[in-house]
């Protein structure tokens, strides 16, 4: 299929620019023709339709655009006719989530939180429906000047009644291990409850300015967050209350079980924060005591090593009794 370019006439879409590009398609600013109306065109990069898993992927997320009706939610148009594969979106005014937290570090608690609940009510309104985003991040969620959200880029959302899609190149397209969940750094697919960690993450960077695990590549941050627990959050930023910071443990906690199983659930905490119970956690006494993968499997290699030995010095002691 022939890459798409500024000025090419898609049926009745105008091409006007390239918004964004990602692993899987290229965004563009069009103009519809038949109205005169700004839209965001989603055009798969010609590879991709050769790749079955990637193709169904992208018209998963088409399917799933067209089942949301939500402020938070950008829209995906129901398609006419068309002469090639793409998706036909609303064109939505503001920033990427990021370049408002470049500009604020740490935000103001009461915009992130407020932030966060606006996010938390999109996220509500989609997993009601079966859908987990499963790549949330600053960089797929957009903002207007009054803070109004929306989330954008269901490009590996999963859905609750589909089978599961897996293909090699998959990591390729997952965006930056900074957000993801425990579970999604083990290989399994997540859910909602995934979509809540990552805004647990989000939550964290908007009110201390830093990310909860970092680490010197990105298996080692992966590393960082399946084996220890975040900084504690007071310990960035001593401004946070003991009970916005128990929000955010119980969002980011290690086991899917335990952390809130809702988006609402979310929401009454940050809108009832003086209700919250604050848990002595072992995380705040022990947390720089950190667990390094490196000296795990160093015990091993040294363990396995070891057991030749032993065998063999039983096995003396044992011929020497006889």
């Amino acid at each position: 299929m022939t890459p798409v370019k500024n000025g090419d006439i898609l049926d009745h879409y105008r091409i006007e620019g390239v918004v964004a590009r990602s692993g899987m398609a290229s965004i563009f600013r069009a103009t519809d023709l038949n109205d005169g109306k700004q839209v965001a065109v989603k055009v798969p990069h010609p590879e991709m339709e050769c790749e079955p898993v990637l193709f169904e992927r992208f018209q998963r997320e088409g399917e799933i655009g067209r089942m949301m009706n939500h402020p938070g939610v950008m829209k995906v148009f129901d398609g006419e006719k068309r002469s090639r594969v793409y998706m036909v979106m609303e064109w939505v005014e503001g920033r990427l989530l990021r370049a408002i937290m470049n500009e604020q570090r740490p935000m103001p608690q009461e915009r992130a939180i407020q932030l966060a609940i606006r996010i938390l009510e999109a996220l509500q309104h989609i997993h009601t429906r079966g859908v987990a985003h499963r790549d949330l991040k600053p960089e797929n969620v957009m903002a207007d000047g009054q803070d109004h959200i929306k989330l954008i880029d269901f490009g590996i959302a999963s859905k609750a009644d589909a089978r599961r899609l897996t293909f090699g190149k998959l990591s390729q397209v997952m965006g930056t291990p900074d957000y993801i969940s425990p579970e999604q750094v083990k290989g399994k697919r997540g859910d909602a409850r995934s979509d809540l960690y990552s805004l647990g993450v989000i939550l964290y960077e908007m009110l201390t300015g830093k990310l909860p695990f970092t680490g010197e590549n990105p298996f080692a941050i992966m590393n960082e967050r399946v084996l220890n627990p975040p900084i504690p959050p007071r310990a960035v930023n001593s401004q946070i209350s003991p009970e916005l910071q128990e929000i955010l443990y119980r969002a980011l906690e290690r086991e899917p079980a335990n952390r809130y199983k809702t988006a609402d659930e979310f929401i009454w905490d940050l809108q009832h924060p003086e209700q919250v119970g604050v848990a002595e956690r072992q995380e705040l006494t022990n947390w720089k005591r950190r667990r390094d993968p490196v000296a795990r499997r160093l015990v091993f290699y040294v363990a396995m090593a070891l057991i030749p030995i032993v065998v063999l010095g039983l096995l003396f002691f044992v011929a020497r009794h006889i």
